[in-house]
């Protein structure tokens, strides 16, 4: 008879299909890292209503995604937050105009372009949400349009 250790008498492994129709894999040898971040996100949304942690990081948990799927996962961060503390780091639009509050990281060289990396991290007001969404969105060239745009995004991205 084996006996259990530290770790107990089990071995579970998850077994996941990439799309509808293909054969179930082990998670460990078929997704991608942002593929385990949105699955830890959706584990953790369906058990928020037990679980105890008040305060879950998700760091880019967006990558490889865009558009209407980034839409969700902001949407599901969102819901998660209204029953505990979320921080998430996103390079996306979508997700970071769903967030109640926005910061941002900006990193830079040391004085003399020494190999030094400096992080300095702002809080944003609404104005300033405004201005880095339509930087997300637009890039260098910021248009009027491209600021109505990311207001209407965080607007959209507020309402309960």
């Amino acid at each position: 008879m084996e006996h259990g250790n530290a770790n107990g008498l089990e071995q579970i492994e998850f077994q996941v299909a990439a799309h509808k129709g293909l054969p179930l894999r082990p998670l460990a040898k078929v997704a991608s890292g942002g593929e385990l971040s949105r699955i830890s996100l959706a584990i953790q949304v369906i058990t928020s209503k037990v679980g105890v942690v008040p305060t879950l990081i998700f760091d880019e948990v967006d990558v490889g995604i865009g558009g209407q799927v980034a839409e969700i996962v902001g949407n599901l961060l969102k819901k998660l937050g209204k029953e505990r503390q979320v921080l998430c780091i996103t390079h996306l639009l979508q997700v970071a105009a769903t967030g109640d509050q926005q910061w941002q990281v900006v990193k830079s060289t040391g004085e003399n372009n020494n190999q030094q990396v400096i992080s300095q991290i702002n809080i944003l007001d609404q104005q300033e949400r405004v201005e880095e969404i339509a930087r997300m969105l637009g890039g260098i060239n910021i248009t009027e349009t491209t600021l109505q745009h990311a207001a209407e995004m965080l607007q959209s991205g507020l309402i309960d």
